[in-house]
C-alpha cells in the first residue's frame, strides 16, 4: 500500500507488490510437483478495488487474471470495514491447507483508519473460512494504535505453529513490525503481540516479507523517514536477532516500495520485485543469493494491474481446479499475445460471441497467429497461423470441465491509437533538425491525473512511433512542482544559428518551460514556473494547457494557456519568459473549456479548443479564426469539428494539436479519446485512461475546417 500518500497521489495503474512464501518450502523442504503459481492481490484504492483477486502463471513471469480480474472473495463478508488489502497466501506445512491474511481496511477512510486484519483458511483454494482480528479491541493498552498493515504468515517449525507478522504504528512512533502466533484453526491470535523488528534509523518499517534461505531468515522491508527504499535484515532465528544490512536493494534511483520475494519452481533462483510507484510500474529482478539482483523487466507481463499481494507455488491439479472454477473462454481470447495486437483495444462480445483484434500497420492478415493464452487444461482450435484476410475465423475453446465454446474472431489493421498505452493531450512537432515528427503527450492511466513524468515519441511517417523515453521527470528535474504532469506543448526555434527546443508543460496547475538542443531531449527546466497565477480579472479556472505559436508574418512567439479562460502573452526573445504587459484574455465563447491550439493557414489564424470535461463522452473540439494571433476570435456556424462516434465506440475526442506536412497543404489533427472499448464503462476514470489518435483534417474552399471523422483505421503512412 502507498501508506504515505493521499488517494489523489496514489498511482493506479499501476503494478502490484507481491511476495512468495512456500510454507514447507520456506523451511528448506521441496514441494514436489509444483509447476505453476497463484497470485493473490488487490487492485486499487477505491472500495470496489479493495478485495482479493487471483491470477495464474506457469512460469512466474507471465500472469493471467482469474474471474475476469473480479474478486474471488467478498470483502463485505469477511471484513469489518468492507475492504481488504495486501493479501498474503501460504501453503500449509501439512500440504493440505492454505492460509491467507489481509489488511482490513478501506483507504478512503484514511491511512490511519484501520485496526484489524483478516485471517482465512481453505483446503481447496476455492472456499475460504474467515475471521477478523481487531488488535485494538483484543489487546489492552492499544489506545494510541494508529494502523495495522500488511500481515503475512510463516510456519515456525520450532513451535509447530503459524506466525503472523505485520506492521503497526502507535502515536507518533514510526511503524514497527510485530508478531503473534495463530491458534490451531487459524481463526485468532494467541498471546500478546511482540516486537519483531524496528528500523535502527528510526524510520518506518513496513511491508515485511520473511524468506528462509540457507539457514537464515531474510526479512525484506520498506523503510521511510530517513531514506526511503527496500532493505533487508537477517537472523538465525525466526523471532529475534535480525541484523540490518544497511544498503538499499532496489535497482533503480526511482522511489519504490513493497518488496516481494519468491523462489522459482525447479530453480535455486529468487525473484525480488517492487513497486516503482511514482512511475506506475513494477520492476522485477532475479537473484541467486538474495544479495545481488539483475533487472528482468522485459520477461514479465500481466493482463491486469495489481497492487500489493503475494504469490504461492501450486501443483498442476490445483492450477486446473482454479482454471475450471474461475477462468473463461473470454479470458482466453482476450489474452491473445501476438505483439502486433493492440492489447488495450481488444473488443469481446459475450452475447454475439465475437472477438475483434485490432493489429498494427503492416500485419500480414493472410498468415496471422493471435497467440491465444494456452494454460494447462485449456484447449484451443485452430492452432498456429490462420488466414484472416477473408473475414472472421471460428475458434473453439475448452477449459477443464467447462462446456466448450466457439467464437468468431475478427482481425483488422487499426492505426488508431497511434501509441501503445495510455496517453493524452498530444502535442505534435516537426523537427527540421532531424526531419522527424515528435509527439509530446501527457502520460496517462494514473488515478486523478496524478502522473509525474513526460515522454516523447518520434516518427518519420505519423504511423510508426518510436518511444524516445522520459524527457522531463518532475521528481528529478523540476524543483518547483512534483505532481500533475499535464498537457505539454513544444516549439523549434533557431537561436544563434542552431536549433533549440522549448518545451512548455503543466505541473501542479502551473506552467513551466524546459529547454533542449534536441527534440528528444534531455530537457533542462528553467528553475521556476513561467505562469503561476491567474491573470488579472480571472476568478476561476486553472493555469494549465499551454500552447506555443510563432507568427510567420512577424516571427514573434506567443504562449496561450488556461482552463475556463483563454489567455495569451507574447514570449520574450529568450522564450522562457513572457512580456507580462502583453497578457490578454481572448476566451472565444462559453463553449471554451481548455486545450488551446493555434495555427496559421492562408492568411488566417485558427484557434481550436476543447469543450466540456475530459471525463465526458461529449468532450469535443470547436474552432474559430482571427486576423491576429491575439484575437479577436470569430466563431463560425457549425464549428464543432471533432466529436464522439458512438457507432464505432469512440468517445471523449478532444484536446488536440495540428500538424502540417512540410511544403504541402496537407493537415492532420492529433487528439485523445477514451480508451476503446472500456472507457465508456469506466465513469470518471475514462478521463484519465485515454489514448492518442491521428486523423486527416481538411478545409473547404472558404477556409472553413470540415468536420473530422474520428476513425479506427487512422491514416496511411505519410510521404514527405
Amino acid at each position: 500500500m502507498n501508506k504515505n500518500k493521499t488517494k489523489a497521489s496514489v498511482i493506479l495503474v499501476f503494478f502490484a507488490v507481491f511476495t512468495l512464501n512456500f510454507g514447507v518450502q520456506a523451511q528448506g523442504k521441496k514441494q514436489a510437483g509444483n509447476s505453476a503459481y497463484l497470485f493473490a492481490y488487490f487492485t486499487g484504492n477505491d472500495k470496489a478495488e479493495e478485495s482479493i483477486r487471483f491470477a495464474i502463471s506457469e512460469d512466474g513471469y507471465r500472469y493471467k487474471a482469474l474471474n475476469h480480474n473480479l474478486p474471488v472473495i467478498s470483502s463485505e463478508k469477511i471484513s469489518s470495514t468492507g475492504g481488504v488489502r495486501d493479501p498474503h497466501i501460504l501453503r500449509g506445512a501439512d500440504g493440505k491447507h492454505f492460509y491467507m491474511v489481509a489488511t482490513d481496511m478501506v483507504s478512503a477512510k484514511g491511512w490511519d483508519s484501520n485496526r484489524a486484519m483478516v485471517l482465512l483458511k481453505s483446503n481447496d483454494l476455492i472456499t475460504w473460512k474467515s475471521s477478523i482480528v481487531n488488535i485494538q479491541k483484543k489487546y489492552p493498552n492499544q489506545e494510541n494504535l494508529k494502523r495495522v498493515w500488511a500481515p503475512q504468515t510463516i510456519y515456525d517449525p520450532a513451535v509447530k505453529k503459524y506466525m503472523v507478522y505485520w506492521s503497526m504504528k502507535h502515536g507518533n512512533d514510526p511503524d514497527k513490525i510485530y508478531y503473534a502466533y495463530a491458534n490451531a484453526d487459524f481463526s485468532d491470535l494467541e498471546g500478546t503481540p511482540k516486537q519483531l523488528f524496528f528500523s535502527p534509523t528510526n524510520g518506518s518499517c513496513i511491508d515485511g516479507d520473511i524468506i528462509y534461505d540457507k539457514g537464515k531468515y531474510n526479512l525484506f522491508f520498506k523503510t521511510e523517514g530517513n531514506g526511503n527504499g527496500i532493505k533487508k535484515a537477517v537472523s538465525n532465528e525466526l523471532t529475534k536477532g535480525y541484523v540490518l544490512g544497511d544498503r538499499y536493494l532496489q535497482q533503480t534511483t526511482d522511489a519504490v516500495e513493497g518488496a516481494g520475494v519468491f523462489k522459482l519452481n525447479g530453480s535455486d533462483d529468487y525473484i525480488l520485485m517492487y513497486d516503482v510507484y511514482m512511475k506506475g510500474r513494477y520492476q522485477f529482478t532475479r537473484s541467486k543469493d538474495l544479495n545481488t539482483f539483475k533487472i528482468i523487466d522485459e520477461e514479465v507481463s500481466m493482463d491486469f494491474h495489481p497492487r500489493h499481494g503475494t504469490v504461492m507455488s501450486i501443483t498442476k491439479e490445483e492450477e486446473n481446479r482454479l482454471l475450471s472454477k474461475w477462468y473463461s473462454t473470454s479470458s482466453v481470447l482476450q489474452g491473445a499475445g501476438n505483439p502486433s495486437i493492440k492489447q488495450n483495444n481488444i473488443v469481446l462480445d459475450t452475447v454475439a460471441k465475437t472477438v475483434y483484434l485490432p493489429v498494427n500497420d503492416g500485419t500480414n492478415l493472410k498468415a496471422f497467429d493471435p497467440q491465444f493464452s494456452k494454460l494447462s487444461d485449456v484447449s484451443i482450435k485452430p492452432e498456429g497461423k490462420v488466414d484472416f484476410s477473408k473475414g472472421p475465423v471460428r475458434y473453439t475453446v475448452k477449459i477443464g470441465n467447462q462446456v466448450a465454446q466457439t467464437y468468431a474472431v475478427f482481425v483488422a489493421v487499426n492505426r488508431n491509437p497511434v501509441l501503445n498505452g495510455y496517453y493524452a493531450d498530444p502535442e505534435i512537432l516537426y523537427s527540421n533538425k532531424t526531419s522527424k515528427f515528435y509527439l509530446y503527450p501527457t502520460s496517462d492511466g494514473f488515478t486523478g491525473w496524478s502522473g509525474t513524468y513526460f515522454k516523447t515519441f518520434s516518427s518519420t511517417d505519423l504511423v510508426n512511433w518510436k518511444d524516445e523515453g522520459v524527457i522531463v521527470d518532475l521528481n528529478k528535474d523540476v524543483s518547483w512542482a512534483k505532481k500533475n504532469a499535464w498537457a505539454p506543448t513544444a516549439i523549434e526555434k533557431k537561436v544563434n544559428g542552431a536549433y533549440q527546443y522549448f518545451y512548455y508543460f503543466t505541473a501542479a496547475q502551473k506552467v513551466g518551460v524546459a529547454v533542449a538542443d534536441h527534440p528528444a531531449g534531455p530537457f533542462k527546466d528553467s528553475g521556476k514556473p513561467l505562469i503561476a497565477k491567474r491573470p488579472a480579472g480571472i476568478k476561476g479556472g486553472q493555469e494549465i494547457d499551454p500552447d506555443v505559436f510563432t507568427d510567420p508574418k512577424t516571427g514573434k512567439s506567443y504562449l496561450y494557456w488556461g482552463n475556463g479562460y483563454m489567455a495569451v502573452a507574447e514570449l520574450n526573445a529568450d522564450m522562457i519568459s513572457i512580456d507580462s504587459n502583453s497578457i490578454k484574455i481572448i476566451t472565444p465563447d462559453d463553449s471554451f473549456r481548455e486545450g488551446t491550439e493555434v495555427f496559421y493557414r492562408n492568411g488566417k489564424y485558427y484557434f481550436l479548443w476543447s469543450e466540456n470535461d475530459t471525463r465526458s463522452p461529449d468532450y469535443g473540439v470547436r474552432y474559430g479564426f482571427s486576423d491576429s494571433p491575439t484575437g479577436k476570435i470569430t466563431i463560425t456556424a457549425n464549428n464543432l469539428i471533432l466529436s464522439k462516434r458512438p457507432d464505432q465506440g469512440i468517445y471523449g475526442t478532444g484536446h488536440n494539436s495540428v500538424i502540417q506536412i512540410p511544403g504541402k497543404d496537407e493537415w492532420y489533427i492529433v487528439y485523445h479519446r477514451f480508451n476503446r472499448p472500456k472507457g465508456i464503462t469506466m465513469g470518471d476514470a475514462a478521463g484519465y485512461n485515454r489514448e492518442v489518435c491521428i486523423d486527416k483534417m481538411e478545409f473547404d474552399e472558404n477556409g472553413h475546417i470540415k468536420k473530422v471523422t474520428p476513425t479506427l483505421k487512422g491514416i496511411n503512412p505519410i510521404r514527405k
